[in-house]
Order: structure tokens, then C-alpha cells, then sequence
């Protein structure tokens, strides 16, 4: 017999499914406690509190909230099989930016995603068979109730540090880590922390394992003083593919060629968080960490940075910078003002032609950058070029035309085939515009500095047998350090005797390295140094390994997850380590480095 309660009983357990579903779905979690009384209880506080605000309407509220609910789940489900991490409401002033990344979003769909939604029908059915429903008096106890639950557990998630989303959300609910990220974010006293931490150029190296010297006495200080500047940024080139033939060709020839005659650091890695390839931007003209959760670019206020290019204004360095896309895109139209660039190149001035991805093609964008320098000579004394390449991007499928590889049978169609397709396309384009600079006379004249943004290679568009064909490729399993890890080469005639150095570097290191090359000081402080004289480093990470990671020089830690527990990793051999007194020291001293890049950062972002 049916009791008034049993459909609002029924509505309830269907929600209650649902996040049951999504807590095993993201964190593995399957407590039921856990889901009783921490993640559920705030989703069927606003289920009750929109039922009674519209209790004429009970199943239609009850099917709504529930569509919404599951487009947040299945929203969610697809950013953390990308990114391997959450998302959080500051994700959702990117949505502007979906419209340029659509093709890769349907690789992540996995069609059982759409059981999240199947709720909608069940209530269908329910509605039907059941009518209009009565008013229920016991709801909004039960709303009081389940505020009370939600407003408890909320409380005692504020008082949590937040070290890593993923893992904070996991152990504190979903809903309650947005909320407090929300307190945080609105809340100064929560930030104040930040900006305490001041540690001097040698406390910083300290840290890092190094003793400090003067920059102007680094050994290559100098080394290429007066030059022209060229930076290329090539969107998802991983180290990986450097050095590396299959079929009997290789997959960057023209860079091969470059290192010969260059200094190439092979053991660099990405240090970017939700700002992707802008925060590699930032951090190579700013030389000051990302803020990780949320896209740098997205919280510019509009003062002007310390930069790349206001610095080489000062030695009569004109700059420009040349990306294909729409300069809204990633907030560049508030970014290259705040770095000061002196020309701005997006879509607006190269030309509209041979599109490729997500805009004209990496060919289109360096011809426009050729024929940009014969005027840029004439005006400025010296000429400071910042390029962005953005062909390569996920998910690396090119015309036939582009396609320079041969790749065996079984590359054919898969992720890592059209990878390889992609990085080898932009290496050929890297070769020519190399080339294009002898023949203008400008080689023996410039430094040039060619990095990767991010890897190309990871998440979920990386099936089982694109992860076999990894194997067969490197000669053994992909691991995080294949994965991290971005070519970093700076060549000019006559500088350098290809030498690799393996030392390890990170994003923040790029412009310290290239303003010491110019022999240029930069007035105020860095979080990178110069690469040529520090043996040591120790890289604070975050966004893609969870929070409290770091990399160092002997080590490679990865702090508990959402799903995984930490480990400690050999950084020669990847192979798994015991955690000791080393590594409780890293840790510290890399949490002491992130606070220092927040505080350095802070002045220039809106919180």
C-alpha cells in the first residue's frame, strides 16, 4: 500500500543513487556512511528546498534539479578523466572556452556516462503512474534537518587545509569543496597566509639544494648579449619525442638537427594548472609560478607584470607576440597588455587561410612571424618574438597533406599515431622557420628558445592500446616523467656545442635561463633560475599530481589523490621508493616555494 511519503521517498533514493554512483565514479569511495552523511545530505538539502518553494509542480522541480544535477556529475566525470583532477567553480568562468576544445570533449564520453541521466526517466515513469502529489508537512523538517547535517560537515571543511582538491573534495564532499573554495576565494583573511612568505634569492635556492651565486657571475651571463630573441611555444610537444624514429624515421628531425648545435634540456617539466598552454605563456615571460586551480589569465587585474619584455624594453628590445586563435581566447586580450607586449598578432591579423584544429595552421603563423621581422628591424633596435604553436593540439588529427610520417599498420587511426603526426607537423614548421632565419642573416644574430607547453599524451582519450603502442615505442611502460617532461633547446650560431644537459628544470626556469644568456637582470624576484648554473631544483607541483607533490632532482613524489596514495618515485629509474627524511624535508621546503609563488603572484591577480 502507498503512504503519502513513498514517491518524495523515491525521489530521494534516486538522488541518493546518483551520488553514490558519482562518489565510486571519481573517488573510488564506497562508504556508505560517507555518502549518507557528508556528500548527500547538502544535494537533498537544495532537492528539499526547491521542493517546497515549488511543491504544486513536485515532479517537475524533482526532474529538473535532477537534470542538473546530472549534467554537473557527467560534467565533472569527463574534466577529471582528462585532467586526472576535479574541477572547481572557478572552472566555470571558462566555459567560454568549450566551443574551441568540443572535438576532444567527445573523446572522453564513455556512453555508460549517460546512466547519470537515466533517473530522469525513472521519474518519468513514476510521474505517470502515480499523479499529482499531495503536500508533504514532514519535508521541510527533514529540509531543517539535512541543513543542519550540511552546515556541520561545510564548518569542518573550512577549518581543513586545502592541499589538493581532488583529495580534499574526496574526504570532505564534493559540494562542501566548492563551498569552501567559494570562502576562500571571497574571504581575504583567508589569503592573508600568502602573503607572509618572503624568502631572499638565497633562501630560494636554499630550498632548492643550491648555493646562491649572483647572476651577473653565472658563467654564461652574457653568452649571447645583444642578440634577438625568438621563443616558440609548441603546444603539447613532450619531450619523449625528441631523439626518437619509428619506422625508420624520426619523429623531430629538424629539432634533432637543431640540438646538435644547441643546449637541450632534456629533463624539463611542465609546471602549468587550469590555465593549459596561458599558463606556460606566463610562466615563460613571467618567470613566476601558476595559480593552479584556476587559470592565472582568468584573475588578471590589469597591473602591469614584471616580464620578459618590459625587462628587454629596457635594453631597446621591441616585442611581439603571434598566437592563431581569438584573442578572448584564455584571456589574452587582458594577458599580452599585463606582460606588455609592444604587438599584439591573434586571428585577427594572420591570415584566415589553410585552417587546421582550432585555427590556421602553425605554417600560416610562422609566415606571418617572417614577414613581420623586415619591418620590426627597421623600428626597433632589437626584436623580441614570442610565438605560439597551436596545430598540435589535442586531438592531433591532421589533413593527409600534413601527415610527414609513415606509421606502421597498427598506428594507423589511434591517439598516439596522430600524435606523432601532429608533433612531427610542428617540428617540420620549426625546421623551416629556422632555416628562413639563416637565410635572412639573422641565425648568427638571435637566440632562439623552443620549449613544449604541456603533454599531448594523457587522460582518457589514451586507451589500452594507444598505452601498448606507448610501451612499444619508449621500450618500456609510459610513465610520469614521459609524461611531464618537455624539450626545452636554445640555439644561435656559434653559442653552443650540443650539449644535453639533464639537470632538472621546470616552466619557471625559462626566462631566468634566457635573460642570463642575454646577460639582462631582471629588477625584481623570479621563481626560476638560470638552468646553466644550478645543478639542483625542486619543483612545487600541483593540478596534474595532486597537491603537496613535488619533483627534486633525486626524487619525484606524488601526494595522495582522489583515488591513488602517495608515492615516492627514483626520478632516474621511476622505479617506486620508500619515503624517508629526505623526503619529508622536499615536502616542506616545496610547500615554502609554492607559498613564496602565490605571494609573488598575488599583486597581480584578483582574488
Amino acid at each position: 500500500m502507498r503512504t503519502k511519503a513513498m514517491p518524495y521517498i523515491a525521489i530521494f533514493l534516486l538522488l541518493f543513487l546518483k551520488v553514490m554512483a558519482f562518489r565510486i565514479v571519481i573517488f573510488d569511495a564506497k562508504s556508505i556512511f560517507h555518502i549518507a552523511f557528508v556528500e548527500f545530505p547538502v544535494w537533498a538539502f537544495l532537492l528539499a528546498v526547491a521542493l517546497l518553494l515549488f511543491k504544486k509542480r513536485v515532479w517537475l522541480t524533482a526532474g529538473i534539479f535532477n537534470l542538473l544535477v546530472s549534467g554537473v556529475f557527467f560534467a565533472v566525470v569527463l574534466y577529471s578523466r582528462y585532467y586526472s583532477t576535479i574541477p572547481s567553480y572557478y572552472d566555470l568562468r571558462q566555459t567560454t572556452q568549450s566551443g574551441t576544445v568540443g572535438t576532444t570533449i567527445l573523446l572522453l564520453i564513455n556512453p555508460l556516462d549517460f546512466l547519470f541521466f537515466l533517473d530522469a526517466v525513472i521519474l518519468i515513469v513514476l510521474a505517470r503512474r502515480w499523479g499529482k502529489l499531495p503536500k508533504l508537512n514532514s519535508l521541510k523538517y527533514a529540509a531543517a534537518g539535512l541543513a543542519a547535517i550540511s552546515v556541520f560537515t561545510t564548518v569542518y571543511a573550512i577549518k581543513q587545509p586545502i592541499i589538493d582538491i581532488s583529495f580534499f573534495a574526496k574526504e570532505n564532499g564534493y559540494a562542501q569543496s566548492q563551498l569552501v573554495q567559494m570562502y576562500n576565494h571571497l574571504n581575504e583573511k583567508a589569503h592573508a597566509s600568502g602573503t607572509e612568505t618572503k624568502l631572499s634569492a638565497k633562501e630560494l635556492e636554499a630550498l632548492k639544494g643550491n648555493e646562491y651565486v649572483p647572476v651577473n657571475n653565472h658563467a654564461s651571463f652574457g653568452l649571447a648579449e645583444g642578440r634577438h630573441l625568438f621563443m616558440i611555444q609548441v603546444e603539447s610537444m613532450q619531450n619523449f619525442t625528441v631523439n626518437k624514429s619509428i619506422n625508420g624515421q624520426e619523429i623531430t628531425p629538424n629539432l634533432n638537427k637543431l640540438i646538435e648545435e644547441s643546449a637541450y634540456f632534456s629533463n624539463v617539466f611542465q609546471q602549468i594548472g587550469a590555465g593549459t598552454t596561458s599558463d606556460a605563456e606566463w610562466m615563460g615571460n613571467t618567470g613566476l609560478y601558476a595559480e593552479g586551480m584556476a587559470p592565472t589569465v582568468n584573475d588578471l587585474n590589469g597591473k602591469e607584470v614584471p616580464s620578459l619584455s618590459r625587462t628587454l624594453k629596457k635594453e631597446g628590445y621591441g616585442s611581439a607576440t603571434y598566437h592563431a586563435d581569438d584573442v578572448t581566447f584564455w584571456n589574452r586580450d587582458v594577458l599580452y597588455p599585463a606582460l606588455g607586449f609592444d604587438e599584439v598578432f591573434t586571428v585577427e591579423e594572420i591570415p584566415d587561410k589553410d585552417q587546421v584544429g582550432y585555427g590556421p595552421s602553425d605554417e600560416v603563423l610562422m609566415d606571418f612571424a617572417l614577414d613581420e621581422l623586415p619591418r620590426q628591424l627597421d623600428t626597433y633596435e632589437r626584436v623580441y618574438s614570442n610565438i605560439v604553436m597551436m596545430t598540435s593540439h589535442t586531438p592531433f588529427i591532421l589533413p593527409a597533406e600534413m601527415q610527414h610520417l609513415e606509421l606502421p599498420a597498427e598506428y594507423e587511426g589511434t591517439h598516439v599515431g596522430h600524435y606523432l603526426q601532429s608533433i612531427r607537423y610542428a617540428d617540420e614548421q620549426i625546421g623551416k622557420f629556422v632555416e628562413e632565419l639563416k637565410d635572412q642573416g639573422l641565425y648568427d644574430e638571435s637566440l632562439i628558445v623552443i620549449y613544449g607547453d604541456h603533454s599531448g599524451i594523457h587522460g582518457s582519450p589514451l586507451s589500452e592500446e594507444d598505452a601498448l603502442l606507448l610501451k612499444d615505442f619508449l621500450g618500456h611502460p609510459y610513465t610520469m616523467k614521459e609524461r611531464l617532461t618537455v624539450p626545452l633547446v636554445m640555439a644561435g650560431d656559434g653559442l653552443f656545442e650540443g650539449e644535453e644537459f639533464s639537470r632538472l628544470g621546470g616552466q619557471v626556469d625559462i626566462m631566468p635561463t634566457t635573460l642570463a644568456l642575454l646577460g639582462v637582470e631582471h629588477a625584481t624576484p623570479m621563481m626560476g633560475h638560470n638552468l646553466f648554473e644550478y645543478e639542483k631544483n625542486l619543483l612545487a607541483m600541483r593540478y596534474y599530481m595532486p597537491g603537496g607533490s613535488f619533483v627534486q632532482s633525486e626524487q619525484l613524489y606524488k601526494a595522495p589523490g582522489a583515488k591513488l596514495p602517495d608515492e615516492l618515485r627514483d626520478m632516474k629509474t621511476m622505479e617506486k621508493r620508500a619515503k624517508n627524511s629526505a623526503t619529508k624535508k622536499h615536502i616542506r621546503n616545496a610547500q615554502e616555494i609554492l607559498k613564496y609563488g602565490d605571494a609573488l603572484l598575488k599583486p597581480y591577480i584578483d582574488k
